[in-house]
């Protein structure tokens, strides 16, 4: 008997993730409910770093546009230590005549914002936490806590890295403490030493700040250190990062001057080992609900948007045989994913050392590696669906519009 067709695809998780595909699996003519667990749709967190492989995503949604025109183009990635010695700089701005996007910057609230606004109708129903899910051989019935069912054709798990829907199909693991603790918050400042396009990455003992601008005046930051999982902050936790980073090169403390600290967020870091399995029959998973990924390549957010977009590309060409699909979008994304977490893992690990002799050993290997090899690596990341989804490149901008990139149809 043959398989009806795919019509409705439930998501749980109303993130970047689930909300990019949503607008992913609409282009393709499917109907589409989200599940979101808070009451009110939001996202929270400062700030996204956006390689162009991600740029390149949100233009096949049809969003690069309204993102191009408040983010930030970044041109040149600095790595180095807290006194300012730098071990290479990464000249992203070229990957634009490469692959036809820009690297960028942007507030994740607001490429959160513009990614629901490009939905149509109201797909979205807030305070829905789904719980539990079954499935048969003809759709799935989500269970939501205030008792609730809803019936879709299948089911796409991006409710993060602690997913009901991961739990329910492999059971209830918990997710690895990476060892460390993230801090971040928004400088309000203009500075002369933050022009446009600008990201740092500046390694301590045992500790690590990255900054880059993601709007006008508005600098995104962030202070990792090692430490314990489950603590918390009293007040005085803007003072105790500018004690932390006390002596850091300029303009570290300026930005932490800078930053309010009722938007300072604490959060432990956590990730998952590479997994071997996404789904089970008309069930998936997706973003950090299956490979979540540390901050450390700034992969995280691309990396669901581009699932997104596979997810929909597989279902769309196979759409009277779900559960094939589904294992088809696995098989593409599990190898790519699971080389960046793996990898991200390593670069958290060199991040977290604090042996003196481990630190002179790291800044060696850094001034060695970082600025051809760890490039290399990294423009490599773009390549894997420039071709298939990549625009022609844009004309060179002039000097005066060298952070705005035109769009092309």
């Amino acid at each position: 008997m043959p398989t009806r067709p795919v019509r409705r695809v439930l998501i749980a998780g109303g993130g970047i993730g689930g909300l990019a595909a949503a607008l992913a699996l609409q282009r393709k003519g499917f109907g589409v409910t989200v599940f979101e667990c808070a009451d009110a749709l939001r996202d929270g967190g400062a700030g996204l770093h956006i390689w162009t492989n991600g740029t390149i995503v949100l233009d096949r949604l049809g969003v690069a546009g309204p993102v191009l025109e408040v983010a930030p183009a970044q041109q040149i990635c600095h790595f180095g230590t807290w006194r300012g010695e730098m071990f290479g700089a990464w000249p992203v701005g070229d990957f634009v005549t490469e692959y036809g996007r820009p690297t960028l910057a942007v507030e994740r609230s607001v490429l959160h914002s513009i990614l629901h606004d490009a939905l149509h109708g109201d797909p979205v129903r807030t305070g829905a936490r789904v719980v539990g899910f079954d499935q048969d051989s003809e759709g799935v019935t989500v269970r939501l806590a205030d008792g609730r069912h809803e019936r879709g054709d299948i089911l796409i798990g991006a409710d993060g890295i602690h997913s009901v829907v991961r739990a329910g199909l492999f059971g209830d693991t918990p997710a690895r403490f990476n060892g460390y603790i993230a801090w971040r918050g928004k400088g309000r400042l203009e500075h002369e030493l933050i022009p446009p396009g600008s990201f740092y990455a500046l390694f301590g003992r045992g500790t690590r700040f990255t900054y880059y601008d993601v709007a006008p005046g508005v600098v995104h930051w962030m202070s990792v250190a090692n430490g314990p999982a489950g603590g918390h902050d009293e007040r005085g936790v803007a003072a105790m990062l500018a004690e932390r980073h006390r002596g850091w090169m300029p303009p570290v403390q300026d930005i932490l001057a800078a930053s309010p600290e009722e938007d300072i967020i604490r959060s432990d870091v956590f990730d998952r080992k590479p997994d071997r399995r996404w789904g089970i029959g008309r069930v998936t998973l997706l973003g950090d609900a299956v490979h979540p990924i540390t901050f450390n390549i700034g992969q995280g957010a691309c990396q669901a948007l581009e699932d997104a977009l596979v997810l929909a590309e597989r279902l769309d060409a196979c759409r009277d045989d779900p559960g094939r699909a589904l294992r088809r979008y696995e098989r593409e994304r599990r190898g790519r994913t699971a080389s960046m977490q793996r990898v991200a893992w390593l670069i958290g690990r060199m991040g977290a050392v604090e042996h003196p002799l481990l630190i002179a050993a790291r800044e060696v290997f850094m001034r060695l590696v970082w600025p051809a090899l760890a490039f290399r690596i990294a423009e490599h990341n773009q390549i894997a669906y420039a071709r298939r989804w990549s625009p022609p490149p844009p004309p060179m901008p002039s000097t005066e519009e060298e952070n705005r990139w035109p769009i092309t149809s």
